[in-house]
């Protein structure tokens, strides 16, 4: 125990595939670093029936027992509010206690954002958290920020996204210097609505981030940024029509492939290059999305998760963890410019 470098409270009864994939995802995590300290929050009798199909480090694996289950149609403020034993709750208090250094769920998105800033808080000088899913690009990954967080936002809140987006992709996921932009409808400073006209000269003042201007939809998937930020109601547009393109694209080309004999024996010589190639596609491999600008990091994983999103969602808050990310971002937004 001595070793573990981060204590994950794991929302154990959220999400379509709950509890199964989240306890598989649980012992995965634990088995691939001995740094993970993993507690499964739900309801026990459920969690241990299904443990005992594994074989694992038990002093690297808790569960905490939760009665209740916010379910996805629930109102996110009353269940919050009223729901002190749910998963979700009880997870999020083990981070706000100290107890865990952060969060994992694949449940209600509306639960786990207001749960995050009325539970765990926001870092001093945070005006407000943002969701920030990793988008896969020709060149490698984006990060879109915000995408669920905030439907109406001020200059400022963009500005601190950007910042606290550049910390995170730097720190965490290796891009040095990472390239900032804002989406637009042009690449002209003068284009777009309000919110971009106002925040465009903020962000280009900014000397905590590599600001390169603005980024049209249509670029995002080449990869001409690294930090993409916009109010979450453009952010979550983007997001659900990028997933839904790459179901599309995916469902199209294996149609094509099945159309006939030749193009089935094509299909078998390049499978598995395109297997490798669509990997980049593949949402488990990046864990889901973190809420920065929290005192303590919280992370959104799809609803439908597997095993393998659920423990790379572990793992990247070991990362999370490592790189002193809450820490970075509270230096930087309260230092004195």
């Amino acid at each position: 125990m001595s070793d573990v470098l981060c204590r994950v409270a794991l929302d154990a009864m959220g999400g379509d595939n709950a509890p199964q994939s989240n306890i598989k995802g649980a012992v995965e995590a634990i088995g691939l670093s001995d740094k993970l300290d993993v507690t499964l929050v739900g309801r026990e009798d459920v969690i241990k029936k299904e443990l005992e199909k594994y074989e694992y480090d038990e002093k690297r694996l808790h569960v905490l027992h939760a009665e209740e289950v916010i379910e996805t149609g629930d109102p996110p403020v009353l269940s919050i509010r009223r729901k002190k034993e749910s998963s979700i709750v009880k997870a999020l208090n083990l981070v706000k206690q100290g107890q865990a250094d952060a969060f994992v769920s694949a449940g209600s998105s509306g639960a786990i954002l207001v749960g995050g800033q009325v539970i765990v808080g926001k870092i001093q000088g945070v005006e407000r958290p943002a969701m920030a899913p990793i988008m896969p690009t020709e060149s490698g990954i984006s990060l879109l920020v915000d995408a669920g967080g905030n439907m109406d936002s001020r200059p400022s809140q963009l500005v601190q996204w950007a910042k606290m987006g550049s910390i995170y992709m730097e720190n965490c996921l290796g891009i040095k210097n990472p390239r900032v932009a804002i989406v637009n409808v042009g690449l002209e400073e003068e284009k777009g609505n309000n919110l971009v006209k106002e925040t465009f000269p903020l962000l280009k003042e900014c000397k905590d981030i590599n600001f390169i201007g603005s980024i049209e939809a249509r670029n995002i998937p080449k990869g001409d940024a690294d930090v993409i930020v916009c109010d979450a109601f453009v952010g979550n547009v983007i997001l659900k029509l990028y997933e839904g393109t790459a179901k599309a694209m995916l469902h199209m080309l294996k149609k094509t492939f099945l159309h006939s004999f030749k193009t089935k024996m094509g299909a078998l010589l390049v499978k598995k290059q395109l297997k490798e190639d669509f990997k980049v596609l593949d949402a488990s491999e990046h864990g889901g999305a973190p809420l920065i600008g929290l005192n303590g990091l919280v992370v959104k994983a799809h609803g439908n998760s597997d095993a393998k999103e659920i423990h790379n969602a572990c793992l990247q808050c070991l990362k999370f963890k490592e790189a002193n990310i809450t820490e970075k971002i509270s230096a930087t937004l309260n230092s004195n410019e």
